[in-house]
């Protein structure tokens, strides 16, 4: 038991099963699917975070019927091929003590993905339209609506037989269930719409007939959201009331006895709703929302229920989990981002090495950022997330070597730390006298400040592992001689590039990094920030700028700002700027300046825009690759990250990974 979080590592019994500690990760899509079944990617994503000691993994949605398939790479529980999978699976988690749920899941209308490239075709109750896909939906028929909920039950019994221990029913983020629910998406007038009773009619069968199927032995929860956080959508008290019904619900054992079971043995509380932006951001909260802030939903929920209570919303640490525990806010905390960025982190937890976490940081680049790219979920941090079968486990060098790590910001970092991991003597020079290049600056935006939890956990890993670190040290001739390399690994990273631009000598033209870097005094009047990339550094900038009340035009030459910014993560920043008062010009770039005008070529035809009144113009524009000048003999080498070509801090720490990786497979 951990001296730091006894609360945390307790046992909890949910129906018939007792779970080892309160640690849960909670259903996520992982694009790790092979053809819609389980294959060995997924197993080995789950193995390794049972093996890091958490308490409950609850797998990705299975679609229950052949119209929840809401994106092209979605689990299927609907005929006996899945069986295979949902088994293999259930094996490599029990393996290391952990207890696994499965998904129930339709979407209704919240679908994604069409057939090929097509429009999306849903079905929900009533044919009202929705917002962020732009979908109009399918109305069902009662008979489609019947055969949907037989869907839950056969699929529920499938996986249960799988060996699954349990089953969740999602009725989050305005799925199909939750849909029903809402009578301002439910305007139907037979036994599912209308009273609230109607309306509570389709998720009551659902759960009922999900009990009898499965038996008294296998548990049954329910993942809702507390408030949808949405124009029109559900809020606490119209959830609360559907809550306790569905509490109150009983059925048959199925023993022929006559006694009845309980439809429920838990309640899973999130945030939000898929069907416009504003909801949508609590799917997956980024780092602009407050760790922990969805326990005030399930802190009502555990006053009208004496089930236990799990919450979602932005769990990162263990200190956190345990404060929300403790307080009687929760019983459970699902921390699915902190397990995809540290899988150990329960058993690091529960030794009281906190100190090794590695914590995340909200950035959603990789994890839920993959998903909406339609490719296998990972890290930003730590790139082993999703590749197991490829990096993991680490393998151990048979002939030490001598290896040189040329730059300390993230790919230099990762790769020294692996590299020392695998058993290389390492040494990492950095000509700075401090460690995490452009993650330092990119640390001083606004909304932006975990982002430098990136440099400590990376530089952290790389101590640990026995890099050899020497600051303040650029790599010359001699320092090679003295060290003797075998193998060099080049992370040099990039500089500031200044685009071609006619500029008035009165006009003052800053770049954007040595903005962030020196945070100069601007003259009064407007600035003008100007953005080649649709990123966090333009937006940032003039967010930043804004809310100190200075007037502000971003003008990018993305087709919007932050086009390259994961789409919940934008969606907070862009209301942030719009509050503040930001001007947007998109599709244009900077062409020229003078002494109070800044003139922008559009992208997308002859027309130049002019921006007036400007005081100051703030460049963000590509930057350019370091290549350093020296004659490495014969050792070999390996250049990575920005150093090969500018990029983002995802791609430096996976081809730092990889570089180490390599030198294993040589050795």
């Amino acid at each position: 038991m951990s001296s730091l979080f006894p609360h945390l590592f307790e046992p909890i019994t949910l129906g018939a099963k007792t779970i080892r500690n309160r640690i849960v990760s909670s259903g996520h899509d992982t694009v790790l699917d092979d053809h819609g079944m389980i294959g060995d990617d997924l197993v080995a994503y789950h193995e390794e975070r049972a093996r890091g000691g958490c308490g409950l993994i609850v797998l990705q949605v299975s679609g229950v019927h052949e119209t929840a398939r809401y994106t092209n790479h979605v689990l299927m529980a609907t005929d006996d091929s899945s069986v295979p999978g949902y088994r293999a699976v259930a094996e490599a988690v029990h393996r290391h003590g952990a207890t696994i749920f499965a998904q129930l899941f339709h979407p209704g209308r919240e679908v994604m993905d069409g057939e090929r490239g097509m429009a999306p075709r849903a079905v929900a109750p009533s044919d009202e339209p929705q917002e962020r896909f732009k979908v109009v939906p399918e109305a069902l028929s009662t008979s489609a609506i019947k055969d949907i909920i037989a869907g839950y039950a056969s699929a529920a019994k499938r996986i249960a037989d799988s060996g699954i221990d349990g089953v969740e029913i999602v009725a989050s983020h305005g799925y199909l269930p939750i849909q029903f629910f809402n009578p301002r998406v439910n305007t139907r007038a037979d036994e599912y719409g209308g009273s609230p009773a109607n309306r509570r009619r389709f998720l009551a069968e659902v759960v009922a007939g999900v009990r009898e199927a499965v038996g008294p032995d296998v548990v049954v929860g329910l993942r809702i959201s507390g408030e949808e956080k949405t124009e029109g959508g559900l809020v606490a008290t119209e959830v609360l009331d559907l809550i306790g019904h569905l509490d109150a619900m009983k059925v048959a054992d199925g023993s022929g006895s006559g006694e009845q079971v309980d439809c429920l043995d838990y309640f899973s509380i999130t945030a939000g709703d898929s069907s416009t932006l504003q909801g949508a951001v609590h799917i997956v909260p980024s780092m602009q929302i407050d760790p922990g802030y969805a326990a005030t939903l399930s802190e009502q929920v555990k006053k009208i229920t004496d089930r236990p209570v799990m919450v979602a919303g932005r769990i990162n640490q263990p200190h956190e989990a345990e404060k929300a525990i403790a307080e009687g806010r929760t019983d459970m905390a699902i921390m699915t981002r902190a397990m995809i960025c540290d899988p150990a982190i329960a058993n690091k937890a529960q030794h009281d090495a906190v100190d090794e976490i590695r914590a995340c940081i909200g950035c959603n680049q990789a994890c839920i950022g993959h998903f909406q790219m339609g490719v296998p979920i990972s890290c930003i941090q730590y790139p082993e997330s999703g590749r197991e079968l490829t990096f993991l486990p680490r393998p151990m060098v048979r002939t030490r070597r001598r290896v040189l790590v040329i730059g300390g910001g993230p790919a230099g970092l990762k790769a020294a730390a692996v590299a020392a991991e695998q058993g290389d003597d390492v040494v990492l020079c950095e000509r700075e006298p401090h460690l995490g290049g452009a993650v330092l600056l990119a640390q001083e935006l606004p909304y932006r400040s975990e982002f430098g939890g990136a440099a400590t956990n990376l530089s952290a890993e790389a101590r640990r592992a026995g890099v050899d670190i020497r600051m303040s040290t650029p790599v010359t001739q001699q320092i090679l001689a003295e060290v003797a390399p075998d193998h060099v690994i080049v992370a040099t990273g990039a500089k500031e590039r200044m685009p071609h631009l006619e500029v008035d000598d009165e006009a003052l033209v800053i770049g954007a990094r040595g903005y962030l870097s020196t945070q100069p005094s601007l003259p009064a009047g407007r600035v003008l920030v100007t953005d080649w990339k649709g990123d966090w550094i333009g937006l940032g900038i003039a967010l930043r700028l804004a809310e100190a009340r200075v007037p502000v035009t971003l003008a990018t030459a993305a087709n919007f700002a932050g086009a390259a910014i994961q789409q919940y993560t934008r969606t907070l920043l862009m209301s942030q700027a719009l509050r503040a008062g930001v001007d947007f010009l998109n599709d244009a770039r900077l062409v020229g300046v003078d002494a109070s005008t800044g003139y922008l070529q559009s992208t997308l035809c002859e027309i130049v825009h002019e921006v007036e009144g400007v005081a100051a113009t703030i460049v963000s524009g590509a930057p350019q690759s370091v290549i350093p000048d020296l004659d490495f003999g014969s050792a070999s080498v390996a250049t990575i990250g920005d150093a090969v070509a500018p990029r983002t801090v995802e791609e430096a720490v996976f081809e730092g990974l990889q570089a180490a990786s390599s030198l294993a497979a040589v050795s």
